[in-house]
């Protein structure tokens, strides 16, 4: 009996030293897996809708470089961008383009903060073509269509406003003119050639 019970005592350690071990391992795994993450990686977290729920995703409060504060559902996720629903203040809804690097900092509920670590559903993880998809590629599609946008920058809160002429490298040109007017030489007032670095967000 002295020897069962020796074994017994023996067996209960190695359960606790075996059940300790894997609970700092699957802890130092998880820290690694939070080490990797990247603003992305949480962004596309707070996107997603719930498993199995209808309801769309909660609009973000991103807070741009330059200051200004965004209200946005995120609709698709770039390389480095991201192409969202703005909700505005004053009623009406808008489209924009932000500029990962253009993101400070987003504000968001403690519920939010754990989910936005969330590991991603293993079978969702293809790469999709948009994933490739870097910002001056879609810029150049919106210089293409001619519309009018406004573009915030780091470096100021007021808006850049007018017709993206062409995207070059690491630069675009806007031809600064009145939103309700078509671009037209003559009512463009001078052409503004910005940093793609210093771009935060493009609204439509």
């Amino acid at each position: 009996m002295r020897w069962d019970s020796l074994f017994d005592d023996l067996e209960s350690q190695l359960d606790s030293a075996w059940s300790a071990e894997e609970i700092e391992r699957r802890a130092e795994d998880e820290r690694l897996r939070i080490a990797r993450l990247g603003m992305r990686d949480r962004l596309i977290a707070l996107g997603r809708s719930s498993v199995g729920d209808r309801v769309p995703p909660s609009p973000l409060r991103v807070i741009l470089r330059c200051g200004r504060e965004v209200s946005a559902i995120p609709r698709t996720f770039g390389r480095d961008w991201i192409a969202a629903d703005t909700i505005r203040q004053h009623g009406g809804n808008g489209a924009c383009l932000i500029a990962l690097a253009g993101i400070s900092s987003i504000l968001v509920n403690s519920d939010d903060a754990e989910r936005s670590l969330a590991e991603g559903d293993p079978m969702g993880q293809d790469p999709q073509i948009t994933d490739r998809i870097g910002l001056p590629f879609v810029l150049r599609d919106l210089c293409r269509r001619r519309s009018y946008a406004s573009l915030s920058m780091a470096t100021s809160r007021d808006a850049i406003g007018g017709t993206i002429d062409r995207v070059a490298r690491d630069h675009l040109d806007v031809a600064r003119h009145p939103r309700d007017t078509p671009r037209r030489a003559r009512d463009v007032s001078h052409v503004q050639v910005l940093a793609l670095a210093e771009l935060d967000m493009v609204e439509l």
